[in-house]
């Protein structure tokens, strides 16, 4: 047996050897073994296509690769300037970085995206900050622009302490232009006010430039414009009515000729529906101090700019012409009264502190709040019309548990019914009810009242208001104690919560000296 077990195991282990007699075939592998085909060359694995950002439709860029980013310069709604430096070259610009998070709807797209369109448009132009570029990222755009480091066209002016009519001709030109090549570029600003004027240098004679285009628009031949937008003290009638042109940039730089010469704007209240009805009544004080005391071709100008009929009103390329606004033209060196630089003063600090009290109230609104007052409106509009009626709007607030009498009723409808025509269409609903919103709710002005409180002691001391300015670059000492002055009535070197609540309720800056009586 062990035999035959031999035998069978020699037998299943003999593999079959190749013949070494002659033959045309060649030697064939065992079936079991086929060799390998030889492997592919090594090639690098193509790179991710760039991540292409939704506002530009460029692909991302770290901005830290092109500049450094350095102190915050000031800060907004949407986002924060910086001061940066470009590593190629060493030279300083200002970035204006735009949270992406905070671009929630369609239209803040569209408005950033038009913003860079504009400023790409006109860049190059005398009197219009200088534009480098536009980036993006995951988190937020950044808008590369000129540094303007002389600070806010009244600052400089208070700063000085003495100031003529030549001077605020000078300025005044300088706005005016703005204003020309804007139109003969095709462009309507929409939101002229001092607070959009820097200047370029700390020198005596420093140009002026224009730095904010948020709410600019192309001309569009033949349209009519209905947005209401701007500010309130620099309106155009026309806006509250919701019929305009580009005629409005004529009024508001009219409306800033006007505080130049006399420190104060020309149509004030104590309410922001006091300063529209003032717009729209159209009063134009021309005979209190300072007036008599300004010559006759200022007060010519500010008239033709300031004529309430838009096809009647002077328009930009006509007032560079003006005798009075002309480069060495009748603009007199005699110093201004040294009260209208005392008054700017006072208009410029409540503005500040009011200012910086709204950004902290708007960085505590939420989308909830926005879309509660969407649904809000079309829940009042029972008959789908897009506006509301008197009758929806009292059985809306009835529906709502209010409490108001039918003149609380009457006031609110008047109060939001800015064009007068006995209904509230949804802009003016907004607009209307955000204001409400943002100033009367009780907890929104606590808020804002305890982010300058820091220690909770229920005073803004003068440490607290530095702090609390200089995080926004408003912190310069003279600022402080303009505000201190104005906002402080008891004079005791620090802002209650009663005093800064009467601050932000109040349209403007009181002058005692300067109440007009209807």
């Amino acid at each position: 047996m062990g035999c035959c077990y031999t035998k069978l195991m020699n037998k299943s282990m003999e593999v079959p050897i190749a013949s070494s007699s002659p033959s045309n075939s060649p030697p064939r592998p065992h079936p079991r073994y086929h060799p390998l085909p030889p492997p592919p060359p090594l090639t690098a694995a193509p790179p991710p296509p760039p991540t292409v950002g939704s506002i530009l439709g460029k692909p991302f860029t770290d901005i830290t690769t092109l500049y450094d980013l350095h102190k915050e310069l000031g800060r907004g709604q949407f986002g924060i300037t910086y001061l940066c430096t470009e590593k190629a070259t060493g030279l300083q610009y200002a970035c204006k970085s735009i949270s992406r998070r905070k671009l929630i709807t369609d239209k803040d797209i569209q408005d950033v995206k038009r913003e860079v369109l504009i400023l790409q448009h006109l860049t190059g132009q005398p009197n219009i900050v200088e534009f480098k570029g536009a980036y993006e990222d995951g988190k937020n755009l950044y808008l590369v622009m000129e540094l303007c480091s002389g600070g806010e066209l009244f600052d400089r002016i208070t700063a000085n302490g003495s100031y003529s009519e030549k001077e605020a001709a000078r300025i005044g030109r300088q706005i005016v232009n703005v204003v020309h090549v804007c139109h003969f570029m095709g462009v309507m600003h929409r939101d002229l006010k001092p607070e959009n004027f820097l200047m370029v240098n700390n020198d005596s004679d420093s140009l002026l430039k224009a730095t904010d285009f948020g709410l600019s628009v192309f001309i569009e031949q033949g349209k009519i414009y209905k947005d209401l937008v701007g500010s309130a003290y620099y309106v155009a009638p026309e806006v509250l009515r919701r019929n305009y042109g580009k005629e409005i940039d004529v009024w508001s730089a009219g409306v800033i000729l006007y505080i130049l010469l006399s420190g104060f704007p020309p149509f004030w209240a104590e309410t922001e529906k006091g300063i529209f009805e003032a717009i729209l009544d159209g009063y134009l004080d021309l005979q209190s101090d300072p007036w008599p005391s300004i010559s006759n071709g200022a007060k010519d100008l500010i008239k033709k700019m300031l004529t309430i009929d838009p096809k009647r009103r002077i328009t930009a390329a006509e007032a560079l012409e003006h005798p009075w606004l002309k480069k060495d033209g009748e603009a007199s060196d005699k110093p201004i009264d040294s009260a209208v630089l005392i008054r700017m003063k006072q208009f410029r600090a409540m503005n500040k502190l009011k200012k910086l009290a709204l950004m902290v109230i708007a960085e505590n609104l939420s989308e909830e709040d926005i879309k509660g007052l969407k649904q809000m409106f079309k829940n009042m509009d029972t008959d789908g019309s897009n506006t509301i009626t008197y009758e929806e709007l009292r059985a809306g607030l009835s529906k709502l548990g209010s409490t108001l009498s039918e003149s609380e009723i009457r006031q609110l409808m008047e109060a939001a019914d800015v064009d007068k025509n006995g209904s509230i269409d949804y802009i003016e609903f907004i607009t209307a009810t955000m204001h409400r919103h943002r100033l009367d709710k009780e907890e929104n002005l606590y808020k804002a009242f305890q982010y300058f409180d820091k220690d909770n002691s229920g005073f803004i001391t003068r440490d607290e208001l530095r702090q609390a300015m200089t995080q926004y670059g408003l912190g310069d000492e003279a600022s402080i104690d303009e505000i201190l002055d104005d906002v402080d009535t008891d004079k005791d070197g620090r802002i209650n919560y009663d005093e800064f609540v009467a601050m932000m309720k109040k349209g403007t800056v009181d002058f005692d000296d300067q109440k007009r009586t209807d």
